[in-house]
Protein backbone atom coordinates (compact mmCIF):
# COMPACT_ATOMS: atom_id res chain seq x y z
CA UNK A 1 0.00 0.00 0.00
CA UNK A 2 1.37 3.39 -0.75
CA UNK A 3 0.01 6.76 -0.46
CA UNK A 4 0.21 9.78 -2.36
CA UNK A 5 -0.33 13.15 -1.38
CA UNK A 6 -0.74 16.52 -3.78
CA UNK A 7 -2.11 20.03 -3.96
CA UNK A 8 0.53 21.73 -1.42
CA UNK A 9 1.79 25.24 -2.34
CA UNK A 10 2.32 28.83 -0.94
CA UNK A 11 -1.56 30.46 -0.57
CA UNK A 12 -1.99 34.33 0.44
CA UNK A 13 -3.73 34.49 3.85
CA UNK A 14 -7.97 33.87 3.47
CA UNK A 15 -6.64 32.02 0.16
CA UNK A 16 -7.55 28.15 -0.51
CA UNK A 17 -5.88 24.89 -1.64
CA UNK A 18 -7.27 21.62 -1.86
CA UNK A 19 -5.06 18.65 -1.20
CA UNK A 20 -5.46 15.35 -2.67
CA UNK A 21 -4.24 11.89 -1.37
CA UNK A 22 -4.60 8.83 -3.55
CA UNK A 23 -3.83 4.95 -2.13
CA UNK A 24 -2.71 2.42 -4.29
CA UNK A 25 -2.39 -1.40 -3.66
CA UNK A 26 -5.68 -1.39 -2.12
CA UNK A 27 -7.50 -4.53 -2.42
CA UNK A 28 -10.05 -4.49 0.39
CA UNK A 29 -12.62 -1.42 1.82
CA UNK A 30 -10.18 1.41 3.43
CA UNK A 31 -11.68 2.20 7.30
CA UNK A 32 -10.64 5.90 8.17
CA UNK A 33 -8.65 8.26 6.05
CA UNK A 34 -7.37 11.79 7.60
CA UNK A 35 -4.76 14.06 7.28
CA UNK A 36 -2.64 15.22 9.87
CA UNK A 37 -0.17 18.16 9.66
CA UNK A 38 3.22 19.18 11.63
CA UNK A 39 4.40 22.51 11.69
CA UNK A 40 8.21 23.47 12.40
CA UNK A 41 9.17 22.88 15.90
CA UNK A 42 5.99 21.15 16.77
CA UNK A 43 4.46 17.76 16.85
CA UNK A 44 2.03 16.14 14.53
CA UNK A 45 -1.66 16.91 14.96
CA UNK A 46 -4.96 15.96 13.76
CA UNK A 47 -6.44 17.93 11.48
CA UNK A 48 -9.65 15.69 10.04
CA UNK A 49 -10.60 12.54 9.46
CA UNK A 50 -13.71 10.54 7.97
CA UNK A 51 -14.81 7.16 8.11
CA UNK A 52 -15.83 4.79 6.06
CA UNK A 53 -19.28 5.45 6.26
CA UNK A 54 -18.73 9.14 5.93
CA UNK A 55 -18.29 10.97 9.37
CA UNK A 56 -15.90 13.38 9.83
CA UNK A 57 -14.06 14.78 12.77
CA UNK A 58 -12.03 18.24 12.84
CA UNK A 59 -9.63 19.47 14.87
CA UNK A 60 -11.36 22.72 17.00
CA UNK A 61 -8.90 25.17 14.42
CA UNK A 62 -9.83 24.08 11.37
CA UNK A 63 -13.63 23.89 11.78
CA UNK A 64 -15.54 25.82 9.87
CA UNK A 65 -12.99 26.60 7.33
CA UNK A 66 -11.31 22.86 5.94
CA UNK A 67 -13.51 19.33 4.66
CA UNK A 68 -12.65 16.45 4.53
CA UNK A 69 -14.02 14.51 1.44
CA UNK A 70 -13.21 10.79 -0.07
CA UNK A 71 -13.84 8.92 -2.95
CA UNK A 72 -14.02 5.25 -2.35
CA UNK A 73 -13.74 4.18 -5.93
CA UNK A 74 -10.71 6.23 -6.50
CA UNK A 75 -9.52 4.85 -3.21
CA UNK A 76 -8.64 8.93 -2.13
CA UNK A 77 -8.81 10.94 0.07
CA UNK A 78 -9.74 15.14 -0.37
CA UNK A 79 -8.94 18.31 2.51
CA UNK A 80 -10.27 21.29 0.75
CA UNK A 81 -8.96 24.06 2.92
CA UNK A 82 -10.16 27.68 3.09
CA UNK A 83 -9.56 30.90 4.90
CA UNK A 84 -6.37 29.56 5.52
CA UNK A 85 -4.39 31.58 8.09
CA UNK A 86 -0.15 31.75 8.57
CA UNK A 87 -0.68 29.33 11.50
CA UNK A 88 -2.15 26.89 9.27
CA UNK A 89 1.27 26.67 7.80
CA UNK A 90 2.69 22.98 7.92
CA UNK A 91 3.57 19.82 5.91
CA UNK A 92 0.34 17.94 5.86
CA UNK A 93 0.51 14.08 5.91
CA UNK A 94 -2.19 11.59 4.92
CA UNK A 95 -3.03 8.59 6.21
CA UNK A 96 -5.26 5.56 6.31
CA UNK A 97 -6.48 2.47 8.50
CA UNK A 98 -6.84 -0.26 6.53
CA UNK A 99 -6.70 -4.34 6.89
CA UNK A 100 -5.72 -2.88 11.03
CA UNK A 101 -2.53 -1.21 9.52
CA UNK A 102 -1.96 2.42 9.55
CA UNK A 103 -0.34 3.99 6.30
CA UNK A 104 1.16 7.32 6.23
CA UNK A 105 1.96 9.90 2.91
CA UNK A 106 4.93 11.60 2.19
CA UNK A 107 3.66 14.72 3.05
CA UNK A 108 2.55 17.97 1.22
CA UNK A 109 3.90 21.23 2.45
CA UNK A 110 0.99 24.22 2.84
CA UNK A 111 2.86 27.59 3.69
CA UNK A 112 0.36 30.54 3.89
CA UNK A 113 2.05 33.65 3.70
CA UNK A 114 1.63 36.94 2.17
Amino acid sequence: VQLQASGGGLVQPGGSLRLSCKASGIIFSINSMGWYRQAPGKTRELVATITSGSITNYADSVKGRFTISRDNTKHTVYLQMDSLKPEDTAIYYCSILYERADYWGQGTQVTVSS
